[in-house]
């Protein structure tokens, strides 16, 4: 048992403080970028969970453990986040997110208390709710992985990002099926070897692809930067020359017919492009359009890919006098979106203004008399 109890203690320290180099080598290498930030908080978040979880782990209203269980309680979440930033390039946090993030903590430390109040009618509650929300959390990162998964650009990141997440979130639901299947409570579960024993190897295992990967490979390489190339033809001539990156480089012929087919034919404005269909309409395998897309246009997302040339076409429209009586709605699902919200959110993220203040801006321009005009009728 004492060899056992050891050997727990061994592996939650060995967890815990190869998820702190993980936190620290991401704050490090990319401190501006918000997935990274949030998967540092996420590697914290753990390394308090393998502490909170341990034998032994002294529980009641003492602050050091009371800090240690808000940050395991908030976990799950935090890793929604990383996964919600790693799959969407123009993810922000909210204020919202602060706001569950706190409650969690609280329900967190709300159960820490009443383990040492007898008869706290609150700790029942707050203890199932601290075992279900990290599933719920962890389904939600699985259901958004395999969402959104055909819309990264970048091959190696996909399956770097699939891997990482999948690994983290299956493990958590794991740790409820065993509970029930056994019959143990989770926190027996929780506490066990066996469980120190998986938390130590997922770390190493995250640790080990980054390391392999490079954090590149986690989020985005230069080729994958967040402005579309302005002459992807020029772009892509040039990746052919020998001082270019030993990487196969796009072909100048088949990045000008995807130019074509987008500037020309307008298919972004199809409804329910995908990446497969217009893989189809090239006659390439998705993973070469995949490959052509980022490394030939400089986009990192199909969707974003689409949305430049549908933001356009709005903007254009909105923007002509003669289509001022066009419903906006019209104008959107013209451009190739299929609902409104979408519509109205990228446009934001785009001009930072809603479509209806792009309008009226744009007719308050085309109204308004010239400079010349004014001199002439003042002189008049």
């Amino acid at each position: 048992m004492a060899t056992m109890l050891t050997l727990n203690l061994l592996l939650r320290g060995g967890a815990t403080g190869a998820l702190l180099l993980i936190a620290v080598a991401l704050w490090r290498d990319h401190p501006r970028v918000i997935a990274a930030r949030l998967g540092s908080g996420f590697a914290i978040s753990v390394a308090a969970a393998t502490l909170a979880s341990m034998p032994g782990f002294t529980v009641g209203p003492d602050f050091g453990a009371l800090l240690v269980v808000a940050l395991a309680s908030g976990s799950m979440f935090v890793f929604w986040l990383f996964t919600s930033a790693l799959f969407d390039d123009d993810f922000r946090l909210r204020a919202w997110h602060a706001g569950v993030w706190a409650m969690l903590a609280a329900v967190g430390m709300l159960h820490c208390v009443g383990q040492g109040i007898a008869h706290a009618q609150w700790e029942p509650a707050a203890g199932l709710a601290l075992g279900l929300m990290p599933v719920a959390w962890a389904l939600l990162a699985i259901g958004q992985s395999v969402a959104n998964w055909r819309e990264d650009l970048i091959e190696g990141r996909r399956r770097l990002r699939s891997l990482i997440v999948a690994a983290t979130a299956l493990y958590t639901v794991a740790q409820l099926l065993v509970a029930l299947l056994s019959a143990l409570s989770l926190r027996a579960v929780v506490e066990s070897t066996a469980n120190a024993a998986g938390i130590a190897g997922l770390a190493l295992f995250v640790a080990w692809r980054l390391l392999r990967e490079g954090h590149d490979g986690l989020f985005g390489s230069a080729v994958g930067g967040a402005e579309p190339i302005e002459h992807p033809a020029a772009f892509a001539a040039s990746a052919l020359s020998p001082l270019a990156d030993a990487a196969p480089a796009p072909d100048a012929r088949q990045v000008a017919a995807l130019e074509a087919l987008m500037a020309v034919d307008h298919v972004y404005r199809e409804a329910n492009l995908t990446i497969g269909a217009l893989a189809e309409r090239m006659a390439l395998p998705e993973h070469k359009l995949r490959r052509l897309i980022n490394q030939g246009l400089g986009h990192r997302n199909f969707s974003a890919f689409l949305n430049t040339y549908r933001l356009a076409d709005a903007r254009r429209w909105l923007a002509d006098p003669e289509q001022a009586d066009t419903p906006i709605l019209t104008i959107a699902m013209d451009a190739g979106f299929q609902s409104l919200g979408p519509f109205n959110r990228a446009f934001k993220a785009d001009t930072r203004m809603t479509p209806t203040e792009f309008r009226r801006q744009g007719t308050a321009a085309s109204v308004a008399p010239s400079p010349r005009g004014l001199a002439e009728s003042e002189i008049g």
